[in-house]
């Protein structure tokens, strides 16, 4: 594990190749998993704020589960989440694209200058988890066997973890935060 600050990170960040394959996956983290996305009570604000903007991108069965309950709930292991479709358990976030990808109705609004709201940060990290304790915040890969093509596509273009979740990564802790993570990467010599 590598400490920096206030964060305590797994050795997976960086030993572990990860690179999106959208084209085989499909986009399907949007619609699996165990509950919503996990959000904070600030983003649960923005969510609420930007929700009006967006509404019209959204399915008619996630207008409705929004109307009826809102954009989230606690769920079975007390984290608040985003809700989700009764049939599917998808994210009411998420759309479908022309060539049949899960996205994120947000990040699309935010590409299209709509929003200032990108999207959930652990959406944004994703294949990266946060656990936040009283005095630090614990950085874990999170493997799912939905990602394995994730996987082929990191090691054969030599992506880690870190790398592809980069731009988040800032987002969360700031640049100084990241280049001593990508110093701590580069010296521990762990892909060589």
């Amino acid at each position: 594990m590598i400490e920096i600050g206030d964060t305590i990170i797994s050795l997976d960040i960086i030993e572990v190749n990860f690179a999106c394959d959208i084209k085989t996956c499909k986009g399907i983290c949007c619609i699996e998993g165990d509950s919503g996305a996990p959000i904070s009570k600030e983003e649960e604000k923005q969510l609420q704020k930007i929700t009006p903007k967006i509404i019209d991108r959204l399915s008619p069965e996630a207008q409705k589960v929004i109307k009826k309950q809102g954009i989230s709930f606690i769920d079975e292991e007390g984290d608040l989440v985003t809700s989700i479709l009764a049939n599917s358990g998808a994210c009411v976030f998420t759309i479908i694209d022309k060539n049949g990808n899960a996205k994120c109705a947000i990040e699309e609004a935010w590409e299209n200058d709509e929003i200032n709201f990108r999207k959930p940060i652990s959406c944004h990290l994703y294949p990266i988890r946060i656990t936040s304790y009283n005095s630090f915040d614990a950085i874990n890969y999170h493997s799912w066997d939905i990602c394995k093509n994730a996987l082929i596509k990191g090691k054969k273009l030599g992506i880690p973890v870190y790398q592809f979740a980069k731009e988040a990564l800032i987002r969360k802790y700031g640049n100084e935060w990241y280049a001593q993570l990508e110093w701590a990467a580069k010296n521990l010599d762990i892909n060589k």
